[in-house]
């Protein structure tokens, strides 16, 4: 198997290094969007996280990775299937190529068994790949509508529903949604942008002692991989055990009204729509605190999350023509102050 820069060599980008963790210790944020510059390491932390992910169980021969733990949630065949065995597989993370047609997304008929006996076999897509891991999607601002569509209706319903050539079928498509892009090169769909938990921006490294450290890295892993990935296994090691234990943590987080009220104070003076904006922030919150290993949500945890989970969610503003996290920044330290 081709070796993957390690996610714990990753230099600077904190904000992008942070959301990807919280994605991977609480799901339901439903996805980060990466925007910045080209060639500031936004596609190799993604793949980086993936290598880092513990495996999950799963029931053997699923197309869909169904969760044993979770029978409300199986697939017809798993559902039928009374002899249920468990595997441990790796955490799919998959690419959605930009084109990529409906048909390799949601899934098809089997034309080769069809012309050979007449059998209407399904043949799942990349959003079957795709459950119960991490869909990434690079240069998502440029992904064309109908794409788009598709991936809002599952993204909404957790299920991709397929009624085509003779085939009527749902199959369970949860996943984590990951794009990245460069806003220079277009925007994204609203409807798209709002199911994006968190939105963080990078930036080309403007100090030398970074740089230098960034190119002194990639060089050591491409000149040999297998020893630069061994120097980093502890650290990869430690990493993985602390996001599990997050995980385990998470339920256990309290968060008190004072926290609910300054959340919903601080959406309401950026003037959000809907109350995502607040679940997301609550939820990345309590994720950084599991995280942290601390017991309750505090305010500083709030001001920690609240330019990844709410930059994206700003309406414009004619009279304001500041960047969405100044304007985040601003009303951080007019409600959160200390």
């Amino acid at each position: 198997m081709r070796p993957v820069f390690p996610f714990t060599a990753l230099v600077g980008q904190d904000e992008m290094r942070d959301a990807l963790v919280l994605a991977a210790v609480e799901p339901r944020l439903s996805g980060v969007l990466i925007f910045g510059d080209r060639g500031t390491g936004k596609s190799t932390a993604v793949r980086a996280l993936a290598a880092l992910l513990p495996d999950m169980e799963a029931i053997a021969g699923c197309a869909y990775g169904c969760d044993p733990a979770e029978p409300a949630a199986l697939c017809p065949a798993c559902t039928a299937n009374t002899r249920r065995a468990a595997v441990r597989v790796p955490v799919p993370v998959v690419d959605l190529p930009l084109g990529a047609t409906e048909d390799r997304v949601v899934g098809a008929l089997n034309l080769e068994r069809a012309l050979a006996d007449g059998a209407k076999i399904f043949e799942p897509g990349l959003l079957a790949r795709a459950h119960r891991g991490f869909l990434y999607i690079d240069e998502v601002n440029l992904l064309e509508d109908h794409i788009v569509d598709l991936l809002l209706d599952v993204a909404a319903s957790g299920e991709n529903v397929v009624e085509r050539e003779g085939i009527s079928l749902r199959h369970p498509a949860r996943f984590v949604l990951i794009g990245s892009g460069n806003a220079e090169e277009g925007e994204l769909r609203p409807q798209l942008l709002d199911r994006f938990g968190l939105c963080v921006e990078v930036q080309t490294p403007g100090d030398i002692p970074t740089r230098v450290e960034v190119v002194r890295r990639r060089d050591a892993f491409d000149r040999d991989a297998a020893a630069f990935c061994a120097a980093y296994a502890p650290a990869q090691a430690a990493l993985r055990e602390r996001i599990l234990h997050a995980r385990a943590r998470l339920a256990q987080i309290q968060v008190g009204d004072d926290i609910l009220s300054a959340a919903a104070e601080l959406c309401l003076a950026l003037g959000t729509d809907g109350l995502r904006g607040e679940l997301t922030l609550l939820r990345a919150a309590r994720a950084w605190a599991a995280f942290s290993d601390e017991n309750e949500v505090s305010l500083a945890h709030l001001r920690r999350m609240s330019a990844p989970a709410l930059r994206h969610r700003l309406r414009r503003d004619p009279l304001d023509d500041s960047l969405a996290g100044t304007r985040v920044a601003r009303a951080v330290a007019e409600v959160l102050a200390a």
